[in-house]
């Protein structure tokens, strides 16, 4: 089944067709700038045609059309026409409690997706924006709603739940979340695969290290708890997220540096992490080669980030009493040997000991990267959340029409 993913963030809707039966994309791009003055989209084929130009996208809509053109152009497109398109997947941040599973789109389920919008307000209106262009543009044909966080509804209520008055709760639904969940179910899941197994075999640790980061701890295939919470800022330190915060700090900011309730919202999330302790960036390549020329803080936001990181391992390890595995994934888990060796340095209790030559060799690939023998296996699993999302999007559009 030919699925169209789409991804729409801030100013920019991502976009891949995938041929599921083939695990092929047959086309991805993404165009950036949406209702800006300047616009631009970038479109890359299988065919090994790649070609990036100037447009004037006022919205999503406009943003879903350009996409369809790419697509179905006569020279460079994959598609005779719009018709090549059996289904279309979106990437959902929040589903909140009530859509715990991909979700085929009616009237119904947009209604829950808008009242999830106040715990997502960055993510959700704009899921929705491109949602509605979808159907505009492709009438007829079945949409499906993949959320990142529906695989942590599986999270029993003693990891989700905070130590609030439970009234806040009930009333407001505050509790924890989860998200990054596409990531950890595919990591999770291609484990099982490379194994010749199910995942209701393993108890894994998932770690989704990125700009944004998260752990999540997997037994038997069901997320029994994960590092982010209400928001995706609790947990790991990030590239701009502070992570996990004492609130008192919070009413300390509010109090002694007179900062509004926006700015200190702005302080934790964007110029914070990785950004907010080195003082210079939140690359983390160029962190490394920093810390490589003596930089005191470049060295010590790496220090903070790989701890963090060690420290919510060892908690999983004592969630899961004991693990199968370790699974690295995103973009620094993927890239960044170098910190994967200073996560899993002083894990030898739990069995975990990496291979050097392994590990450094280990660079955007599918790989072990444990010593031969070692208790608890380490692996490098490149993520794949699009193709994930196809997948759900086709097996849902099936069960809906009972194939």
């Amino acid at each position: 089944m030919r699925i169209l993913v789409l991804n729409a963030g801030s100013w920019s809707l991502k976009f891949q067709l995938i041929e599921t039966g083939a695990g092929r994309v047959m086309a991805k791009g993404i165009i950036e700038g949406v209702g800006r003055e300047e616009s631009t989209a970038a479109y890359e084929s299988w065919r090994g045609i790649r070609k990036r130009f100037s447009i004037a996208v006022a919205d999503y809509t406009q943003a879903a059309g350009t996409v369809l053109a790419c697509l179905t152009d006569p020279t460079d497109g994959v598609l005779e026409s719009a018709a090549g398109i059996e289904g279309v997947g979106h990437r959902i941040v929040h589903g909140g409690e009530h859509l715990a599973e991909s979700t085929l789109l009616d009237d119904s389920a947009l209604r829950l997706i808008a009242a999830c919008s106040p715990l997502a307000p960055l993510h959700n209106p704009l899921g929705l924006e491109g949602i509605q262009a979808a159907r505009c543009l492709l009438p007829g044909v079945p949409q499906v709603a993949v959320f990142d966080t529906s695989f942590h509804q599986s999270m029993p209520s003693r990891a989700y739940l905070y130590g609030l008055p439970y009234s806040y709760y009930t009333s407001h639904r505050i509790r924890r979340y989860g998200f990054h969940g596409t990531s950890h179910r595919y990591v999770s899941e291609r484990f099982a695969e490379i194994h010749n197994a199910e995942p209701e075999s393993f108890k894994l640790i998932s770690c989704h290290l990125g700009n944004g980061c998260s752990l999540c701890a997997i037994d038997r295939g069901r997320s029994v708890d994960t590092s982010m919470g209400f928001t995706p800022l609790e947990g790991l330190v990030m590239g701009t997220r502070c992570g996990d915060l004492d609130p008192a700090v919070v009413f300390h900011l509010l109090e002694r540096e007179g900062l509004r309730v926006e700015e200190v919202d702005s302080l934790l999330n964007r110029h914070s992490g990785l950004l907010g302790l080195s003082g210079v960036t939140n690359d983390v390549r160029e962190l490394l080669h920093l810390r490589s020329q003596g930089h005191p803080r470049a060295r010590l936001a790496l220090e903070v980030f790989c701890y963090r990181v060690k420290k919510y391992i060892g908690a999983f390890f004592a969630v899961l009493d004991g693990a199968h595995a370790i699974i690295f994934t995103g973009g620094i888990g993927e890239n960044a040997f170098a910190l994967r060796a200073e996560i899993c340095d002083s894990l030898s209790s739990f069995g975990v000991e990496l291979d050097p030559a392994r590990n450094e060799a280990a660079a955007g690939v599918e790989a072990e990267i444990s010593s031969p023998g070692a208790r608890t296996r380490v692996w490098v699993i490149p993520t794949d959340e699009s193709l994930l999302i196809a997948r759900d999007a086709e097996r849902t559009i099936r069960q809906a029409r009972g194939a």
